[in-house]
């Protein structure tokens, strides 16, 4: 071949390419793959003055197809429950709240078929275009409802949320998702997926109009703004999460300490608290984690289970006749789901529908009128299209682990973009008693602005280097150890803290720590080693020294135990924790127990 043809053919690849990159640039700026039908509801004329103008003048939205539309096939995302079904007679009562309240609808988006995943993936319209993260999910099922907004084509959308539908979208798309307390926003007009969990959700970019259109939808009265008097981080439920707590956990505490003070700042292990209250869950709990102290995690999946039994229960007593008889073509993860449903009886239901009271009534109690509960959304970013169906159902039984909070207790809540970790958005979520939809959304208007601040100083400090990386990494891991070692979650706690180990060896305080959960599990001679190694790297270590002491005392070395403590007892009054070890070494051993005594 002559160079010259070489450069002719060159030159056609590259046009090629750059043709092809600018189709589907032209694509994904056109609609994002967002609608699936492009229709206009007019808002009424204006009130003559002196009235007041319609609160949502000049907005736009998008509904999810699936709220009826009068005239229009409500076709809930499968083309063969369009083509059976027949045109509505009425739109949706919230639709209509909506286009009074001076709003205009431009179009219906897609969604999962019949509502049933949390990808946003659709074998016959196509997955919307994540406009955050291109190369990863959109979420679903309100996947187009979400992207619309998130690409600002719409100023706010419409969705449900039954499982996640609102939240999962939301959080990957980086925009805001409001869940209502279940039973307060009319789903009449709405093809149901499963009554006991179904909601009408709402995304919005700017927390005034989420706010101003959730009020539309709550048909509430005009009420002054309370402050919340606690708020409560779930530190458990931030275990499950991928994401570094200086982006999530700490943004939030910052915040509220700037907003609210530091005096509001409460923790919790939220499954230890609802394995407590909730005791239907017994019948969902796995009993090996029970019994490895695993208590905590064991009820936020057992919570899950009963949540995900209840729904496929519910979504085959609506929908298995229409699928029996005309035998929809899905694709292949709702094939999956819906096969599983379709195979579901009622036994243990009851128990599920007592779990679903006892943990509305458990979360009210925790919450009552004046808290927030933080937790986060997700358990890390958006997946990667096309990801390997076995990695997503991993994601998605750790994701349902947190999504099932709300989902179960019928409480409110709003996901909250946080910044982004790996050019992905993450987000966080606020959660109010069931009934407090406007104390949560007047909240989340109110510490907005605080909170966008903190993600900006956060990603600011972000770590550039490998090392930086691996240390911040390292410290999550212990974080997470000393969350387990709190809820007497041992071996946990060793293992989180021997990963902080690996990946930073030089740090006394990874492996004094695992010390004192191997002390918890009568493991003393690694324990002395964890400490003797903590105090070759720290000499001034006090819980490193009292930690050995104990483990030397355990193994009957009573004499290295006295003699290894002589260093730090000059420093026993000024470190409070672990003093009851030292202190019991000291009244163990005769030469030093006039110490104790004085």
């Amino acid at each position: 071949m002559s160079a010259a043809n070489l450069w002719v053919l060159l030159g056609l690849g590259l046009a090629g390419i750059f043709l092809a990159s600018r189709r589907r640039k032209k694509g994904i700026k056109e609609d994002f793959g967002a609608f699936i039908e492009r229709i206009q509801l007019l808002p009424p004329p204006q009130p003559s003055p002196p009235k007041a103008p319609h609160p949502l003048t000049g907005l736009t939205f998008a509904i999810k197809e699936l709220f009826d539309i009068e005239g229009y096939v409500t076709g809930f995302g499968n083309p063969d429950w369009r083509r059976t079904h027949e045109p509505a007679v009425r739109t949706a009562p919230v639709v209509t709240f909506v286009v009074q309240g001076g709003a205009t609808c431009v179009g219906r988006t897609v969604m999962d078929e019949m509502a049933y995943s949390l990808y946003g993936e659709n074998k016959h319209y196509g997955t919307p275009t994540n406009p955050a993260a291109p190369s990863r999910i959109p979420g679903g099922s309100s996947s187009g409802s979400a992207v619309a907004v998130a690409a600002e084509l719409v100023d706010f959308a419409l969705g449900t949320d039954t499982g996640a539908s609102v939240r999962v979208p939301a959080a990957f798309c980086g925009i805001l998702g409001f869940r209502p307390s279940h039973g307060v926003v009319s789903t009449i007009g709405v093809v149901p997926m499963a009554q006991s969990f179904d909601t009408v959700g709402l995304f919005a970019r700017d927390p005034n109009i989420l706010r101003h259109v959730g009020h539309i939808l709550l048909q509430l009265p005009f009420m002054e703004y309370r402050q919340p008097r606690r708020i409560i981080i779930a530190d458990d439920c931030f275990q499950v999460t991928d994401i570094p707590n200086d982006r999530t956990v700490n943004v939030v505490t910052r915040s509220t300490e700037k907003f609210l003070g530091r005096q509001v700042l409460n923790h919790i292990s939220l499954g230890k608290y609802l394995a407590t209250k909730v005791p239907s869950l017994k019948y969902f709990q796995n009993e090996e984690e029970s019994r490895n102290g695993e208590g905590g995690v064991s009820a936020l999946k057992a919570l899950s289970s009963a949540l995900i039994l209840l729904q496929r229960y519910e979504f085959k007593m609506n929908h298995e006749e229409w699928i029996n008889s005309v035998k929809p073509d899905f694709g292949p993860g709702i094939s999956t789901r819906v096969r599983a449903a379709l195979e579901t009886n009622n036994e243990n239901i009851g128990h599920c529908l007592k779990a679903r009271d006892e943990t509305r009534e458990a979360i009210n109690g925790l919450l009552k009128d004046d808290a927030i509960l933080i937790i986060p959304t997700t358990p890390g970013p958006a997946p990667k299209l096309n990801m390997k169906e076995n990695l997503l159902d991993d994601f998605g039984v750790r994701a349902f682990t947190l999504l099932s909070i709300s989902g179960m207790s019928g409480c409110c809540q709003v996901s909250i973009p946080v910044g982004q970790h790996d050019k992905c958005p993450l987000a966080v979520s606020m959660m109010a008693r069931h009934g407090g939809d406007r104390f949560l959304l007047d909240t989340v208007r109110a510490m907005y602005p605080t909170l966008q601040e903190e993600v900006k100083i956060a990603s600011s400090t972000q770590p550039t280097t490998t090392i930086n990386g691996k240390m911040e990494a390292a410290d999550i891991a212990k974080e997470k150890g000393n969350a387990a070692y709190k809820d007497k979650q041992w071996q946990r706690a060793i293992n989180f803290y021997s990963e902080a180990i690996k990946l930073n060896g030089k740090n006394a305080t990874y492996y004094s720590n695992r010390a004192a959960a191997y002390l918890e599990l009568g493991s003393f001679a690694q324990a002395e080693e964890d400490c003797s190694v903590a105090i070759g790297l720290d000499k001034k270590n006090v819980k490193a020294y009292l930690r050995r002491g104990t483990a030397r005392e355990m193994l009957g070395y009573y004499k290295e135990a006295i003699e290894g403590l002589r260093p730090v007892s000059s420093r026993l009054f000024e470190c409070s924790y672990d003093r009851h070890l030292f202190i019991h070494v000291l009244r163990t051993s005769n030469p030093w127990s006039s110490l104790v005594d004085n």
